[in-house]
C-alpha cells in the first residue's frame, strides 16, 4: 500500500473522530437545553397553579355578561346634583321640636304611578302636617310626559330632579340618594324617609302607618346575614377596588326598600367614601345589585345598632322570575290576600331573637290591572285596622 493511501485513511479516521466528538458535544448540549426547558416549564406551571389556586375563588364568577361596564356617571359632572347632596348633608340633623314629625314618602318609579288613586285615598284624611311626598320618575320613559297630576292631587308638583334608571347598575341607588337629598332640603320636619316603588301599595291606614314609624327611633332596613351569594356580589364590584374601604366581612345585602330616620338619611347623602366603591362598574351583571347592597352595607358599617334589620315592605321571592319577585295579578287580589300579607312576619337577620313583631306596612309587587279591585276593598279592608 502506498504512503499516500495510508495518509488518506489516517486523515479519514481523524475526521470521523472529530465528527463524533462534535455530535457528542451537540447531543449533550441538546440534552442540557431540553432539561433546562423542562425545569423552566415545571417552575412556571407551579407558580401559575399556585396563583390560580389562590385567586380562583375571585375569578370563578359566573361567566355571563362579563366585563359589562355599568359605571354611574354621577355628580362629579353634574353640579346641580353635587350641590343638592352637599346642602342636604349640612341640613339640620334633628327635626323641629315644636312641629309634628313628618313621614317622607319617596316613590322611585320608572314611569307613572299606577296606584296613584289608591295612595290618594290613603292620604285623603291624613293631616297635611304629617307627611310629604317626593317622586323620582325616569325622564327617558315615554309615558313620563303623559303623567300630569292635577292641582288637587297630592302628587302635584312633587317630581324631583331625576335621571335615567336601570337595573344591574348604580342608577337605582343614586336615584334613592337624590330622593333623600330632596326630602332633607325640602322640609326640616321630615323625620322618617320611606322608599317605595310604583308597584307598592299600603297595607294599613295612614293613621296606623304614621304611629308605627313616627314613634320609632330606629331605621327599618334589611341587613341580611352573609350567604352563598354574598361573595359573588362583593366580588362583582372587583375586590381590588372595594378594598380597603369595603371589606368582605362588612358587606351586606337586603331589600331595596327601607325606612330611614333623619339621622341615617343624612349619613347616606354625606357619604362619598363607600359610595365611590358601589358606583363602579360591575364585572358580572347577573350579580350586580348596588341598590340592594349599598344601603345595608353602609348602615352595617356606620350604625348597625341604630337599625331594625328588617324591611316593612312585604315581597314574595318564593315565585321569583328572572330576578323579579312575584307579581300579584288581578284575580289574586282580595281581602284574604291583604290579611295574609299583614299576618306575615318580617325577617330580622342577625337580630332575629323572636321578640320583635313589627307589622308589614307596605307590599309589592302588584299588577297595574289590580287597581280597581284594590280600590273596591280599600275602605273596608286596607284602611280598616
Amino acid at each position: 500500500m502506498s504512503p499516500s493511501i495510508n495518509k488518506t485513511k489516517s486523515n479519514s479516521r481523524v475526521l470521523k473522530l472529530q465528527i463524533l466528538k462534535m455530535l457528542s458535544s451537540n447531543t449533550l448540549r441538546c440534552l442540557l437545553c431540553a432539561l433546562l426547558l423542562c425545569l423552566l416549564s415545571v417552575i412556571v406551571f407551579t407558580i401559575t397553579t399556585k396563583n390560580f389556586s389562590n385567586n380562583c375563588i375571585i375569578h370563578s364568577l359566573p361567566n355571563t355578561n362579563t366585563l359589562q361596564f355599568t359605571e354611574y356617571k354621577d355628580d362629579e359632572n353634574d353640579e346641580m346634583e353635587k350641590e343638592m347632596l352637599r346642602v342636604a348633608s349640612r341640613a339640620n340633623q334633628n327635626s323641629s321640636s315644636t312641629n309634628s314629625k313628618k313621614l317622607a314618602f319617596m316613590f322611585l318609579t320608572t314611569s307613572t304611578l299606577p296606584f296613584a288613586p289608591l295612595w290618594e285615598s290613603f292620604f285623603n284624611n291624613a293631616p297635611k302636617t304629617h307627611f310629604t311626598i317626593y317622586v323620582h320618575v325616569d325622564p327617558s320613559h315615554p309615558t313620563m310626559f303623559k303623567w300630569k297630576p292635577p292641582y288637587s292631587s297630592v302628587f302635584h308638583d312633587r317630581l324631583i330632579f331625576s335621571k335615567h334608571t336601570a337595573r344591574h347598575s348604580p342608577a337605582l341607588a343614586a336615584a334613592a340618594r337624590r330622593l333623600l337629598a330632596s326630602a332633607l332640603v325640602d322640609d326640616r320636619d321630615n323625620y322618617m324617609f320611606i322608599l317605595l316603588s310604583g308597584s307598592c301599595i299600603p297595607l294599613h291606614s295612614f293613621h296606623f302607618t304614621y304611629h308605627a314609624l313616627a314613634n320609632s327611633n330606629k331605621s327599618f332596613i334589611e341587613i341580611a346575614p352573609q350567604g352563598l351569594a354574598s361573595f359573588y356580589r362583593w366580588s362583582t364590584h372587583r375586590p381590588h377596588v372595594m378594598l380597603p374601604e369595603v371589606r368582605y366581612e362588612d358587606f351586606r345585602a337586603g331589600s331595596q326598600f327601607w325606612s330611614l330616620t333623619r339621622k341615617h338619611a343624612m349619613l347616606v347623602v354625606a357619604d362619598t367614601k363607600i359610595w365611590s366603591k358601589f358606583k363602579l362598574p360591575c364585572l358580572h351583571l347577573l350579580m350586580c345589585f348596588p341598590e340592594e347592597n349599598y344601603f345595608p352595607t353602609l348602615m352595617n358599617m356606620l350604625d348597625r345598632e341604630g337599625c331594625v334589620h328588617a324591611t316593612l315592605t312585604h315581597v314574595d321571592w318564593t315565585r321569583s322570575m328572572d330576578g323579579h319577585p312575584r307579581v300579584y295579578e288581578k284575580n289574586e287580589v282580595g281581602p284574604q290576600l291583604i290579611w295574609a300579607l299583614r299576618k306575615d312576619r318580617p325577617k330580622y337577620g342577625d337580630q332575629d331573637d323572636g321578640t320583635r313583631r313589627d307589622p308589614f306596612l307596605f307590599a309589592r309587587k302588584f299588577s297595574p290591572d289590580a287597581l280597581q279591585t284594590l280600590m273596591a276593598i280599600a275602605d273596608r279592608v286596607i284602611f280598616k285596622d
